[in-house]
């Protein structure tokens, strides 16, 4: 029989069918999969010798899902782009030229960066939307720490931008990585286009196809503000979903990341054709573009639509934590479009776990606690004060936020999280080359960070200051 680990004793968000709740319940889990939930009693006497993580006194969740997460650029200067400029100036003053000047060693270092955080707010699986230069070097960052993720790379061809190309050139790229990453592995590839109005029709129609060929999903990007509705009013006088529909590339396997900015006929558009959106609260909000006005999201859910949620990257949503974005997905709607019911905790939780997996491909994979599923597991630390007392677990869940309170996380059944602490990756000598990045990337883009306060240092002759 092949080595076991023991969850033992846990309470079991399973979010299964019936989102069933199981006290003390132990998970087993044997090369990688959920193998049963029972008694501890039970599964000790079916896997003798399996080492165990003890859970007594925990909530043990499925782990969470980041469907519209960057893991370049941002991350080696987070918290820099000041909050003071609209989105236009960050992208193309700020994110552009640091993209363009990343290396290799950059992208796997911010991936890295990526997922240790990640892992520590509970998330397992990433997607990154595709604004990567140098994807296997990026999966290597991700496969040193430990995360699920679906991995694509830069695909528009608008010229004078960073890695614009044509068509033929960049689905050959597309195709390139499918190749060197399969989609079915724990980091796979994705086929991903930049979207917005920086790709033609050609490249669009290319790119559905290729997924289509290859069996897996493809993501672009589609009107977190009123921009591309404008755009797409002068390139075909239609709103932008209805002119992606005419070309015949929406569908089950499609992901829109955003997708704020949508009339009536759009919202039904995306329903009739399955296609999802990967929503990001936390990035709208940062850059003030619409989202408590214009979200349908809540009224998208309502619907059937197939939603996930996202993080966005390090200087719009901040942080790789859904739990946070699922407290602001729910908040939201209760602050929205009057007449759409809003989403309950349980609704948002679902989005951060089941139905993201599934939006991303991934629902046969992950999202659930179930035998015969990949054992993605969260442990939260039930003795911490966000804990105290036990109240309704969705509840506790989303608007709590628990996400300082993970003490253990599995991806694929491996322990990668332990008492708080990634175990993949070596901390101090991350933080260490991270700073010396950071500075070296702000040199190369030709950018001299502010700062909001004035930094004095306490080292100065004299002694302290009176």
């Amino acid at each position: 029989m092949s080595a076991a680990l023991l969850v033992v004793d846990g309470d079991v968000v399973t979010m299964g069918p019936d989102r069933a709740v199981l006290e003390r319940t132990t998970v087993a889990v044997v090369d990688g999969a959920i193998a049963a939930l029972g008694t501890a009693a039970e599964l000790r006497a079916a896997y003798p010798g399996a080492e165990e993580i003890d859970a007594a006194g925990c909530v043990v969740t499925p782990g969470l899902v980041d469907a519209h997460q960057h893991t370049t650029g941002d991350p080696l200067i987070r918290s820099t782009i000041p909050d003071d400029i609209d989105a236009q100036q960050a992208i193309f003053d700020w994110a552009v030229p640091i993209h363009a000047g990343h290396e290799p060693g950059d992208d796997e270092l911010s991936a890295t960066l990526t997922a240790v955080e990640a892992l520590t707010n509970g998330v397992t699986t990433i997607a990154e939307p595709g604004t990567v230069a140098h994807p296997l070097s990026v999966a290597r960052g991700l496969s040193a720490a430990g995360i699920r993720a679906r991995v694509g790379m830069w695909g528009w061809d608008t010229p004078g931008l960073p890695w614009s190309a044509p068509v033929a050139e960049v689905v050959g790229r597309q195709e390139q990585l499918l190749a060197d990453l399969p989609p079915g592995g724990v980091v796979g590839a994705w086929v991903t286009l930049v979207g917005h109005d920086l790709a033609s029709d050609e490249l669009f129609a290319a790119a559905a196809d290729l997924a289509e060929r290859a069996g897996t999903q493809v993501t672009w990007h589609l009107s977190p503000s009123d921009a591309d509705g404008l755009a797409y009013a002068a390139r075909s006088g239609k709103r932008p979903v209805t002119h992606l529909a005419d070309l015949g590339v929406l569908g089950p396997r499609l992901v829109l990341g955003h997708g704020v900015h949508l009339d009536d006929d759009e919202l039904a558009t995306l329903l009739d054709t399955g296609t999802a959106i990967a929503v990001c609260p936390g990035a709208y909000l940062r850059l003030g573009q619409g989202y408590v006005t214009a979200s349908r999201h809540a009224e998208f859910l309502r619907a059937g639509g197939r939603l996930a949620l996202g993080c966005d990257s390090h200087n719009a949503g901040d942080t790789p934590d859904v739990l946070r974005a699922a407290w602001l997905l729910a908040g939201v709607s209760r602050d929205t479009r009057a007449g759409a019911p809003p989403l309950t905790a349980a609704d948002a939780f679902a989005v951060a776990t089941r139905t993201g997996a599934e939006a991303l491909g991934l629902g046969d994979v992950v999202g659930s606690i179930e035998v015969g599923k990949r054992a993605d597991l969260v442990v939260f630390d039930g003795t911490a004060p966000a804990w105290t007392p036990r109240g309704d677990l969705a509840l506790q869940l989303v608007w709590g936020a628990p996400s300082g309170t993970v003490r253990d996380v599995l991806v694929d059944g491996r322990p990668v999280v332990r008492d708080g602490s990634v175990t993949t990756v070596d901390l101090p000598a991350l933080r260490e080359e991270a700073a010396g990045r950071r500075a070296a990337l702000l040199r190369r883009a030709g950018i001299d960070a502010p700062t909001s306060w004035p930094v004095r240092s306490a080292l100065v002759p004299g002694g302290p200051r009176t």
